[in-house]
């Protein structure tokens, strides 16, 4: 197995993987050897993300999934678990941001991005954890961010669902690591994806002065990441949150 081929035969669940970090995330997979899930909420989105997970000659199929949905994440997970009979990564991709000031703040807002990111991580950690148990081996890989860790200026919802899935993180690495599944999360700071593109150019360019390294993240560095931890090579990690930042909080 060359070192490009890390995650060779791996059965991996991403969600939220038909843009953004998620799409960087199921592309890097493939090249490195894994059989592919992409789960989104657009149909149109996933089967373009599944073909150009195709195209670097990995399996890939594609599934549209809400993950507030627990009916749809079961149906999914049944769908991989009778295809190819095991599932050896999940990553919990998938979120939504709707920022606003805790004065300014509506329940709705509040309610909808709880239910996304933190109720969605649950649903499909829930419904991928007998398999991974059952089989002795697994990896649960969470989306968290330097907001679930320092807060941040209009994310009250937000905030609370990424330090919300680091107690996750810590609670399932308890539970879970002594059955052989190992359970991490990923903390990125500010990465140019679709979720900046309502930003104004200037607080954009402040966000890029914060960071040491003085640029900011593309999705594929926070793919690398979760590759990494997926892999073998981090075997002995388990419960830990790492920060892919660039330096942004030192």
């Amino acid at each position: 197995m060359s070192s490009s081929q890390r995650l060779a035969g791996k059965v991996s669940i991403i969600t939220g993987g038909a843009q953004g970090i998620g799409l960087a995330t199921a592309l890097k997979f493939s090249r490195e050897g894994a059989t592919v899930v992409v789960c989104d909420i657009r149909q149109a989105a996933v089967d373009a993300a599944v073909e150009q997970c195709q195209q670097t000659g990995a399996t890939a199929l594609g599934r549209v999934v809400d993950v507030t949905q627990r009916e749809m994440v079961d149906a999914m997970v049944q769908q991989v678990l009778s295809q190819f009979g095991r599932i050896d990564v999940l990553v919990n991709n998938a979120g939504i941001t709707q920022d606003a000031r805790l004065q300014k703040m509506t329940i709705e807002q509040f309610d909808r991005v709880i239910d996304v990111n933190l109720r969605g991580v649950f649903h499909c950690s829930q419904a991928v954890s007998d398999a991974m148990v059952k089989q002795g081996s697994g990896v649960i890989l969470n989306a968290s961010s330097v907001v679930g860790i320092y807060g941040n200026f209009g994310q009250t919802n937000y905030a609370a669902t990424k330090f919300g899935v680091i107690g996750f993180t810590k609670t399932w690495s308890r539970e879970l690591g002594p059955k052989g599944v190992r359970v991490n999360a990923v903390a990125p700071g500010f990465v140019a994806t679709p979720i900046l593109s309502t930003i104004p150019d200037k607080v954009l360019q402040e966000m890029v002065d914060r960071v040491p390294l003085k640029r900011l993240g593309q999705p594929e560095d926070i793919a690398n990441v979760y590759a990494f931890l997926a892999s073998d090579d981090a075997a002995y990690i388990n419960g830990a949150v790492l920060e892919v930042s660039g330096g942004m909080t030192v």
